[in-house]
């Protein structure tokens, strides 16, 4: 008896205070704790403060515990601290059998875990997924890859019910994953030809009458699959290209935005169709166009559309290239319910300005508050895309992190970890600006009466002293 109340007293379930994937319970990332800190620093507000390796996922709480992922050269780690007192409980190595390339505002450790209270599952681009019970056991492990996307991979696996699933978008060979939690078997693998490189993190909807949908934000294309069995169930198309985003979903309404560099026009750009480019460029009468041949517009982003890797373009890359060039950035709300197919021209509204590159929208007292690179913050009317304020912040530069708000309050924060307060409000205020200085890629994340918030070189814990 004594041994099964002992393991039952080690077994973290999770609670409505845990932040159990990124961006909290559903992607949300929403709090309802009372009283969290406007202002923080090095030296304000701070509980606690660990050093860590570098890394870019984001903190997840599971009970007493805090998981992280982190990199030093050729090892890729799992990291778990003590909620309260930050100290590392133990760390988790594995190895690296490959370094893909990467921009440099990647990470080889930036997907955030996930977890369902009894073991933390984590993914590395590196590597693939591998599952620990929450005091560090090996569960099972899945290599996936190599991968071929020249940014590195930044999606983040979400566990809905007993079915892990990860986006595994790519420039060739994209797909989507499902994986039994416990044993780490696949349970479906659904093949994504329509789309090219992908950042985002999968969420669940779950409409009246219907079954579990998984919604996939994706290159040009928003999808859902069957969460049972991965049939594709509908799709609405004119997204960007390359989406970082983690679908907002809100009853029977989904947010998603969908920004990327040439997608801010009235009028789409005139392409040219495959056969007119050939016509054109092909010298060689080869059904490609290679570098030399290329017009110099297509010189500069040459590496981005030859996809396969293979040194010319081909008819494959081109039509890539079109949708390119011509998807239209926006914000967009969706209500499919249980129809399906194609519902592109069943769209609520779109909102085409000012949009986010990689920061997730946040929906909090019934506003969508959106964070663009400059320190633009627009909040939207949900209900229609209607632009309720627009104005900039005191940061003005670039937004990695995610908004996430609670108890009255948005936080935002920057690249150099500068964390602007707001009045979450349509006509928000400017609460306080704290300065860290040092680099902030991670979205923090609201529990315990305070922020988890973590910098390249530290993970803290902020709480109001009084």
């Amino acid at each position: 008896m004594y041994s099964s109340v002992f393991l039952f007293l080690l077994t973290i379930n999770l609670a409505a205070a845990d932040w159990p994937q990124y961006r909290g319970l559903k992607g949300l990332g929403l709090s309802n704790d009372k009283n969290l800190p406007v202002e923080v620093g090095r030296d304000t507000n701070v509980v606690w403060k660990t050093e860590l390796p570098p890394g870019h996922s984001s903190p997840i709480l599971v009970g007493s515990r805090i998981f992280l992922t982190a990199y030093q050269g050729d090892d890729l780690s799992t990291i778990c601290l003590d909620r309260a007192s930050g100290k590392i409980l133990w760390k988790r190595q594995t190895p690296r059998p490959r370094k893909e390339g990467m921009q440099k505002t990647n990470s080889p450790a930036s997907p955030t875990p996930v977890s369902d209270g009894k073991s933390v599952y984590v993914f590395f681009g590196d590597y693939g997924l591998l599952a620990y019970g929450v005091d560090g056991e090996d569960k099972w492990n899945l290599p996936l890859g190599p991968f071929n996307n020249q940014n590195g991979h930044g999606s983040s696996p979400a566990l809905f019910d007993d079915t892990l699933v990860l986006i595994c978008d790519q420039d060739t060979g994209s797909y989507v994953i499902a994986l039994n939690k416990d044993t780490g078997k696949v349970a479906w693998r659904v093949e994504r030809p329509e789309v090219t490189r992908g950042y985002a993190t999968p969420g669940l909807y779950e409409p009246k009458g219907g079954r579990k949908q998984v919604v996939i934000p994706g290159a040009y294309q928003l999808a859902a699959y069957d969460l049972r069995n991965g049939e594709k169930i509908w799709w609405v198309n004119g997204m960007a290209w390359q989406l970082k985003c983690v679908p907002i979903i809100d009853g029977e309404t989904i947010y998603i935005n969908a920004w990327e560099t040439g997608g801010d026009f009235d009028k789409p750009p005139v392409v040219l169709s495959w056969e007119e480019m050939l016509a054109k460029y092909d010298r060689d009468n080869d059904k490609k166009i290679t570098k030399d041949e290329a017009p110099q517009e297509l010189q500069r982003w040459y590496g981005d559309n030859d996809l396969d890797k293979n040194g010319a373009i081909d008819e494959r890359d081109w039509q890539f290239w079109i949708l390119h060039r011509t998807a239209q950035n926006s914000m967009s709300a969706v209500r499919p319910g249980t129809r399906r197919g194609d519902l592109t021209k069943e769209v609520l509204w779109r909102y085409h300005k000012s949009l986010p590159n990689v920061p997730s929208p946040l929906l909090y007292q019934d506003t969508l508050f959106l964070v663009k690179d400059g320190g633009v913050l627009t909040t939207l009317n949900p209900k229609t895309g209607e632009v309720q304020k627009q104005a900039r912040v005191p940061a003005i530069e670039q937004y990695w992190a995610s908004p996430v708000g609670g108890d009255g309050k948005v936080y935002v924060l920057s690249s150099s970890c500068k964390l602007t307060a707001l009045k979450a409000a349509a006509q928000w205020e400017v609460l306080h600006m704290s300065d860290l200085e040092d680099e902030c890629f991670a979205t923090p994340a609201l529990a315990d009466g305070g922020i988890y918030l973590r910098t390249r070189r530290q993970l803290y814990f902020f709480k109001n002293k009084q």
